[in-house]
């Protein structure tokens, strides 16, 4: 396994950079191309310790321009891809339908065709790792999870965007024999995410004593996983997976929105030295997004009984590490909500 050259796409957004930043440090013999076009949600500061590596390049493109793609790989030489790229907020998704469609579904498939002309010779020690999310099932009532055999139920334009780039994959799989496999997980939190996302909205917010706008009676359940777990699933997967299979990524941590947010104002509370409750009076209750999926739930179980993999930490142990390293790091916080950060490639890159 020496000698790989992988291309890891939207390595500088929130769950790609710590798959990048793992592969860095752990495969020193893996040279780790991150590609990524940089938008809002891509953050060069997420991964400045791992910049100077010398088994580390930075890439900035965007998967839509096929020829530049294409391009790249015959410069590289790629000899696996894993991509984690995507346009991901649903209320983006709401908006503007045709972003996703660009970079979920032609960007994938953009991908998928340089593969395909690159590998074409030697396509047994080639894979294309597709990282997916849970919201392609649907919605799940009280009840019963969604199995990696679950059929296909997206609800918004994002989850159909995604859904649509799995099944690209597949086919590509089964008709061009390209070895292929996909994970689908469910929410991630932790480090480095984009403060539009529940988890780092309502941290900044409660600091900031801002309302923490609550969707409908805020009944939504989710299994929330945090993202270094996701960055080892994804190793494993890598690693383990076996080619053509689908693994489903879960924390086994399901939560409704409401008790999930009074857990992070009571810890809020506590590292702020404020009154325990002083924070739930921040809650606002706001109308509900259209087509909100009231619940989804991971059975991980082929993973790990598989794979080996198992998340390590618990919803109240993650938010806490979480917790702290968001107010640790406000330099970064306030860089993110005032955009500044987006000077960073100028900075390190536009003169090389």
């Amino acid at each position: 396994m020496t000698n790989k050259k992988i291309l890891i796409t939207g390595g500088a957004g929130f769950i790609g950079s710590h798959v990048v930043r793992l592969f860095v440090n752990k495969y020193p013999d893996y040279h780790i191309y991150n590609l990524d076009k940089l938008t809002y949600a891509g953050n060069l500061k997420n991964i400045t310790d791992i910049e100077n590596a010398p088994n580390y390049t930075f890439i900035k493109a965007d998967l839509v321009d096929a020829i530049e793609i294409n391009n790249l790989f015959d410069k590289y030489g790629f000899t696996d891809v894993i991509h984690l790229a995507a346009e991901s907020h649903v209320d983006r998704s709401i908006t503007n339908p045709m972003d996703f469609v660009m970079t979920n579904v032609v960007g994938t498939v953009n991908l998928l065709n340089a593969a395909k002309t690159a590998w074409k010779d030697n396509m047994s020690d080639k894979l294309f790792y597709h990282v997916s999310t849970d919201e392609v099932y649907g919605s799940l009532h009280d009840d019963g999870f969604f199995l990696e055999s679950t059929p296909y139920d997206p609800q918004s334009p994002y989850s159909a965007s995604k859904a649509a780039s799995d099944h690209f994959v597949r086919a590509y799989h089964n008709t061009y024999k390209i070895r292929v496999v996909i994970s689908n997980c469910s929410n991630n939190y932790g480090p480095n995410q984009f403060p539009e996302k529940l988890v780092p909205l309502f941290i900044n917010n409660i600091r900031n004593n801002k309302p923490l706008p609550v969707y409908g009676k805020g009944e939504n359940v989710r299994d929330w996983l945090y993202v270094v777990d996701h960055a080892r699933a994804i190793d494993d997967v890598f690693h383990k997976g076996n080619v053509g299979e689908t693994y489903n990524i879960g924390g086994f941590n399901e939560w409704t929105n409401i008790d999930l947010i009074k857990v992070i104002c009571k810890a809020m509370d506590k590292r702020l030295g404020r009154h325990e409750g002083e924070s739930e009076k921040l809650i606002s209750y706001v109308t509900d997004r259209a087509g909100h999926d009231l619940r989804y739930a991971i059975d991980a179980n082929k993973i790990m009984n598989e794979l080996g993999w198992k998340p390590s930490l618990q919803f109240e142990e993650g938010i806490e590490k979480t917790i702290d390293w968001y107010m640790d790091n406000q330099v970064w916080m306030d860089e993110v909500t005032s955009g500044d950060y987006q000077n960073y490639y100028n900075k390190m890159y536009a003169s090389h």
